[in-house]
């Protein structure tokens, strides 16, 4: 085989490879030999079949195989050989090759670079700890409260209101037909709940025990149903009764329920919860500190293939949110141009910071163990409540899904692994210092307190990827 190096710009390597038609035929030989033993073909035993009759009939099937198993292996050899670690990839492409004559292809990539990490003791970071306030704690169990309500009789005759719950019996049609699932007795309907669909409550409010109530409504295009879809429909609504609902009492009984011996102990579970949201905003602005610095302290060159696919993700969200009116107020002003170099810009980041972290990380032996893995796709399945065994299957199916999510928990890790060697001093903060520090950084925090995201127990809303893809950069 000869090969000859055609191109080793920076980055770059491309190669010219040729291998002897006296190689490919001996393989071709060799891998008829191998299917003389177990094809079968009339009036010949196994392993007797002349090998102009195999070539004949397996020739050009045999010859496609071997000539793709002599590339790949020519060309990892062509990797290996010289220690070169390719960035994406490699493009190969046959140049020359007819029946009995040498084959020529090329082989071009690029390849990660040398990676030399700073003598990350010089790092000076700031640790943030904020102390969570009682009031906050006393906020979360009031909205838990609320979050398990009780219903309790009238106490005196009245109209219905929203927040009540009424009993009912309803029967609605559609053009004068009644359709299944349009009917139910003795349901119990919290107004304001959006239960049903819009228009239904609204119009139950005001009505009184044993009001007939006629509601007239129109389903929502693309309704689950195709034959209600987009359709006027009449209820007739019988009211049975109305009941008032009150937010739980902050007691033993209400921490009993929710699974702990008292009201104290659930205190310290709230207090632990928000302790634990502000400990990680507090950790996201320690990372966003420290990338910082890595930025400053590393300018080596990158893959461009690498930048270009980064972009490419990246442009693809920016579109989508163009389209859906998802993209904030600044960007929105922004012309195409000026969005690509702002957003190419921050792609060069990513890659060369995702490279810095993954040379250190692989320097020294940082991994992600199964235990880790599986506790963050606990963590992601917990993100959509109800489909849980849904999102374990899909990542069940997706290796490249693993992958994606394997890669946050090894940053956090090479992250954490710095920040233990660089010199961290500790600043106490409220939570209110806290916000404003972040806001004087021109850095939004969430738009919910830590306080009442713990007692909501919600998945926070995800951000539109282009501007996740700004806020890491700058994060």
């Amino acid at each position: 085989m000869q090969v000859t190096e055609t191109n080793a710009d920076n980055l770059k390597r491309e190669f010219t490879v040729v291998v002897p038609a006296t190689d490919i035929d001996a393989k071709i030989d060799s891998r008829l030999v191998e299917l003389s033993s177990q094809v079968k073909l009339p009036g010949f035993r196994p392993g007797k079949v002349p090998m102009t009759m195999l070539k004949q009939r397996y020739g050009k099937s045999v010859m496609g195989e071997v000539l793709e198993a002599l590339v790949n292996e020519t060309s990892q050899n062509i990797i290996s050989e010289r220690s070169l670690r390719p960035a994406m990839q490699p493009k190969i492409e046959v140049t020359s090759f007819d029946e009995g004559k040498d084959l020529e292809y090329t082989i071009a990539f690029e390849i990660i670079p040398d990676v030399e990490p700073m003598d990350f003791s010089t790092l000076k970071l700031e640790k943030i700890s904020v102390e969570v306030p009682a009031s906050e704690v006393d906020e979360a169990l009031e909205r838990i409260a609320a979050n398990h309500k009780t219903t309790v009789a009238l106490k005196r005759k009245r109209k219905a209101r929203e927040g009540d719950i009424v009993t009912i019996d309803f029967k609605g049609t559609v053009g004068g037909e009644a359709l299944p699932g349009m009917a139910g007795d003795d349901f119990k309907l919290e107004l304001g709940s959006g239960q049903f669909i819009p228009g239904f409550e609204d119009q139950v409010v005001g009505a009184n025990v044993d009001d007939d109530v006629t509601v007239n409504v129109t389903f929502p295009e693309g309704y689950g149903n195709e034959k209600l879809s987009g359709k006027d429909a009449i209820f007739e609504v019988k009211v049975k009764d109305i009941e008032e609902t009150a937010a739980a009492e902050i007691d033993d009984a209400l921490a009993e329920k929710l699974g702990e011996e008292n009201l104290e102990k659930l205190k310290a579970r709230v207090a632990e919860q928000i302790k634990g949201e502000y400990d990680r905003v507090a950790h996201s602005r320690l990372k966003r500190d420290l990338l910082d610095k890595l930025a400053e302290s590393h300018d080596f060159g990158v893959p461009e293939s690498m930048v270009e696919s980064e972009f490419e993700g990246i442009w693809r969200q920016i579109e989508s949110d163009k389209d859906q009116g998802k993209l904030d107020e600044e960007d929105a002003a922004k012309s195409d141009d000026e969005l690509k170099a702002e957003y190419q810009a921050i792609a060069v980041r990513r890659v060369r910071l995702g490279l810095l972290l993954s040379e250190v990380g692989t320097k020294n032996q940082i991994e992600v163990t199964q235990d880790e893995l599986n506790s963050a796709l606990l963590q992601e399945a917990r993100n959509y409540p109800g489909q849980e065994q849904a999102v374990f299957e899909f990542y069940q199916k997706n290796p490249q899904a693993i992958a994606n999510l394997r890669a946050p928990v090894f940053e956090d890790k090479v992250v954490n692994y710095i920040v233990d060697l660089a010199k961290v001093t500790e600043k106490s903060m409220s939570p209110d210092e806290l916000r404003k520090a972040f806001e004087a950084e021109g850095v939004s925090t969430s738009e919910e307190k830590p306080a009442k995201k713990a007692a909501a127990k919600k998945a926070p809303a995800k951000k539109p990827a282009a501007k996740k893809a700004k806020a890491d950069a700058e994060a």
